[in-house]
């Protein structure tokens, strides 16, 4: 297992990077090897405050960086030596198995999008956010990589969810739900609607109907299928939440309440480092996206969803299935 990680991607690296990568050495088998792709010095730098080289690591040079605020294409295209293109190079070459970065999530899918080309069959890559509930994690998409979608966009996330949702998540049979602003079938603008009829006529998994916003965190589903701008607001909501709860909580109970084992468990199962990074479904590999905001513990578990999908062909699942459509539609 080689997983090639971005040193330069976050708002803390390459500190968070690479210290997230020597926390996932432990949890790892001993032929694993994490590549710390970025600047070598700025990597060596940070290594040595993380208790120095370690068997495992190894730093690919990437000399150029993609700031947070570069534009996604022109960056791709006028920084082909990124530590993003450097280490999605090294995916597509076979040298790594997967690819994991924290730095600008639009140049991340965009150069994903065209180094290792979508699935045939998938329309748009999507990007799947694990969102805790009271019991088992639900899968939103599009988590943002596309503000607007077609109906039949919706129906191909919907497909690539579920794959997801059986290889790594372990939901042999998991239901989909559509996000709207009602139950009824129509409820909903235009591309809901007819996103409802393709969803409702699926054979791939159990959709279950329109859900409400409310329900996203009910257990009631295993993935939640919207477009991008919605799941996007979505995320960052229930991000502010999580921050408000914990800010109440402080100022509220006493500090020996917040040290109790119940406590710190409810903030672990908020907080979006215990799911790492989201997988970006469709493209022909395994990429994840982390938040720019990373901590060391997302990074590692980050870099546990990779193995994950490596482990479970997720990407080879996801080709086969949206095979037998791509051919269908070739024939007719």
């Amino acid at each position: 297992m080689r997983i090639a990680l971005d040193a330069m991607g976050g708002d803390f690296a390459p500190a968070v990077p690479v210290a997230g990568a020597v926390e996932a050495l432990a949890d790892l088998p001993e032929s694993s090897e994490i590549l710390l792709v970025g600047r070598t010095k700025d990597i060596e730098s940070a290594l040595a405050k993380a208790g120095g080289p370690k068997k495992g690591l190894r730093i690919v040079e990437a000399p150029e960086v993609v700031e947070m605020g570069d534009k996604p294409l022109a960056a791709i295209r006028s920084k082909p030596n990124s530590s993003i293109a450097v280490g999605l190079n090294l995916h597509k070459r076979g040298e790594a198995d997967a690819f994991i970065s924290a730095g600008n999530t639009g140049a991340v899918m965009a150069a994903s999008t065209i180094m290792l080309r979508l699935h045939e069959g998938v329309d748009r890559p999507a990007i799947g956010t694990a969102f805790p509930t009271g019991q088992k994690p639900v899968l939103v998409l599009d988590g943002g990589a596309n503000v607007d979608c077609s109906p039949r966009e919706l129906f191909g996330f919907a497909r690539l969810g579920a794959v997801y949702a059986r290889d790594v998540l372990g939901r042999p049979q998991p239901n989909v739900g559509l996000l709207n602003i009602g139950e009824e079938p129509e409820k909903g603008n235009l591309a809901a609607k007819e996103a409802y009829q393709l969803l409702n006529g699926a054979t791939q998994f159990r959709f279950i109907g329109n859900i409400e916003g409310g329900d996203v965190l009910s257990g009631k589903c295993d993935v939640v299928v919207c477009d991008g701008f919605t799941g996007n607001v979505v995320l960052k909501f229930y991000e502010s939440v999580a921050r408000l709860f914990k800010e109440l909580f402080g100022r509220e109970l006493d500090a020996s309440v917040l040290e109790s084992a119940g406590v710190k468990k409810a903030f672990r199962v908020l907080d979006y480092s215990e799911y790492g990074g989201a997988p970006l479904l469709g493209v022909r590999g395994v990429s994840i996206i982390c938040h720019g905001r990373s901590s060391a513990r997302a990074i590692k578990n980050a870099i546990r969803v990779a193995v994950q999908s490596v482990q479970n062909n997720l990407s080879d699942h996801v080709g086969a299935e949206f095979a037998s459509s791509a051919s269908h539609k070739a024939a007719v």
